[in-house]
């Protein structure tokens, strides 16, 4: 019987944590939310979205720290306040996630965060659901560096 690499995505107050774990190795990286959430909203980016990008990120790297891959599948449910432009409400829910074709268990697959944008007073809440399915290719020269630091 194959063991199954974990993904375990944990949630509290202030950090989303990302951790991958194969066997005896794993990976951990964290999105700090008070760092991120000031810069977007310096910045007037949408945090919703930039968070989902982020978290696409984080994913990628932690799983490819354990397991050098070229192609990841992320599927996963969105439900927001509001289009997610001008979202203050996100719920993520992964739904699978693979690796060049092998499959992750999910543990803590939703992740809820809120007040990460301040509403205008004319904002009128309504429900946003979405599904993202992505398919993201890691470059061959960054593949080749994780494949190098995977063997030393």
């Amino acid at each position: 019987m194959a063991v199954s690499p974990v993904l375990v995505v944990k949630v509290d107050d202030s950090t989303v944590r990302v951790r991958a774990r194969l066997y005896d190795d794993f990976s951990e990286h964290a999105i700090v939310l008070n760092s991120v959430l000031t810069y977007w909203w310096t910045n007037n980016m949408p945090p919703a979205i930039k968070f989902l990008e982020l978290l696409d990120s984080v994913i990628k790297r932690t799983i490819n720290e354990i397991m050098p891959h070229k192609v990841l599948k992320l599927k996963y449910d969105v439900k927001a306040n509001g289009v997610l432009e001008k979202a203050s409400e996100i719920e993520i829910n992964l739904v699978s996630v693979s690796a060049d074709d092998v499959g992750f268990k999910i543990d803590g697959n939703n992740i809820s965060l809120n007040g990460i944008r301040k509403v205008e007073e004319d904002f009128e809440a309504h429900e946003f659901s979405t599904t993202f399915d992505q398919c993201i290719e890691t470059p061959d020269i960054v593949l080749k560096k994780y494949m190098e630091m995977k063997k030393n």
